[in-house]
């Protein structure tokens, strides 16, 4: 069996302005990056929330397991199927962090058939977003420390900084650090590193509206306190333009193509565990005023990245979806039925039902919001005809159709 990046180096790409077309683009409403990528040009697009026409899918899925749910893969392969039954659809994702990307996740691309490409580049450095918002993020941080070092003129509280750095790998090395060691280096005090996708900057970046909002919203930034117990912002620091103008770019969200040509736009990529863990609202509102579906997806199970989807995205935006797919897999349900993973490819319908509790709960939070589920079974080639059907059965018991993937 043919491994997923042997897949994607293998696709035939279509050209980029032909995919871009199947939107309704045309090549001056895109800038492209190099053969295979590109970014689409906002300033061409108009006011995005009036053009809004498309009906919003959300992908999410039970409680993440080492065994795997794949809620980018059916993402991907649902906004294909949807072009094969004649229909408009965006696929609307986050873009991959280098973090998981070299550790154990891995990358973010999909796999199989339902893949976005280049996958190398996409799970790489891409087109630059998160390099800039590691670079805004970092140039708040410098002016913090200038700011302690030239007079204190905002008489920060060097002890009540909240502001840290960010890169975007893992390197627990730097996660608690001391800067400002060494002759006229600055003050010294305690700090440190997090990941680029957890970062505020990338948070804010996702929920903007365009560039206006963008730069209002890092001015908002609290980085701190001074010495009464005022909170300091970036905007007392006057790093909101320079940040901004950073982002410039960045607020564009990219294009590229599934591997059987339909477009697909990745923007953003916070984490749901820190943050809300969609991609950028600009992408999902370019998605509904260029598409008739749009097929997006939220970070972790339903009730993490779903719920902070619902309560915070589409609050904040005014969003309303037609439904949500949860995605399901016998294995994973099998290692919530308590089976270890050495042994999940052991038939065991107990199991199945055993953790079918988890797809159940997902469902109830799911429908809570007024949204109707529906249940994805993403299918293994070791899955027994029993399993399957067990959790159909569950499924149905729950209130949601079950269909296999």
């Amino acid at each position: 069996m043919k491994s997923d990046i042997d897949i994607a180096r293998e696709a035939r790409l279509a050209p980029l302005d032909a995919v871009a077309g199947k939107l309704g683009l045309g090549a001056g409403d895109i800038i492209p990056f190099g053969r295979a990528k590109a970014k689409i040009d906002l300033s061409r697009l108009g006011d995005l929330k009036a053009r809004e026409k498309g009906a919003l899918i959300l992908v999410t899925a039970i409680n993440p397991t080492p065994a795997g749910e794949g809620k980018t893969t059916t993402t991907v392969g649902l906004g294909d199927a949807l072009w094969r039954i004649g229909e408009r659809a965006a696929i609307v994702l986050r873009e991959p962090s280098l973090g998981p990307c070299f550790g154990v996740k891995g990358g973010a691309t999909g796999g199989g058939r339902s893949q976005v490409v280049p996958m190398d580049d996409i799970n790489l450095h891409f087109t630059g977003d998160f390099h800039a918002v590691t670079s805004a993020h970092n140039l708040l941080s410098a002016l913090i420390d200038n700011q302690l070092y030239w007079g204190n003129g905002l008489d920060l509280d060097a002890r009540k900084i909240a502001w840290r750095r960010v890169m975007d790998m893992n390197d627990r090395a730097l996660r608690d650090i001391v800067v400002g060691l060494g002759e006229g280096n600055g003050v010294q005090r305690q700090t440190g590193f997090d990941i680029t996708v957890a970062s505020e900057v990338m948070a804010i970046l996702c929920l903007s509206e365009n560039l206006d909002d963008l730069r209002r919203r890092l001015g908002d930034i609290i980085i701190g306190r001074n010495r009464v117990g005022k909170p300091v912002t970036a905007r007392d620091l006057k790093a909101d333009g320079a940040m901004t103008a950073l982002l410039k770019d960045a607020v564009n969200p990219n294009l590229v193509q599934t591997l059987e040509n339909n477009p697909a736009i990745l923007h953003g990529g916070p984490f749901a565990n820190i943050a809300h863990g969609c991609n950028s609202l600009i992408a999902t509102r370019a998605g509904l005023a260029l598409a008739d579906y749009v097929v997006t997806e939220a970070g972790f199970g339903a009730d993490l990245g779903a719920e902070k989807f619902f309560d915070i995205k589409c609050r904040k935006a005014g969003l309303s979806p037609k439904a949500a797919v949860i995605v399901a897999t016998v294995r994973a349900l099998k290692m919530n039925g308590g089976v270890a993973k050495k042994d999940l490819d052991r038939e065991n319908v107990d199991a199945v039902k055993r953790g079918a509790a988890n797809l159940a709960r997902h469902i109830e939070n799911v429908r809570l919001f007024g949204v109707p589920a529906l249940v994805a079974i993403n299918a293994f080639d070791g899955d027994a005809a029993a399993e399957i059907a067990a959790v159909e059965a569950a499924a149905d018991r729950a209130g949601a159709r079950a269909v296999l993937c």
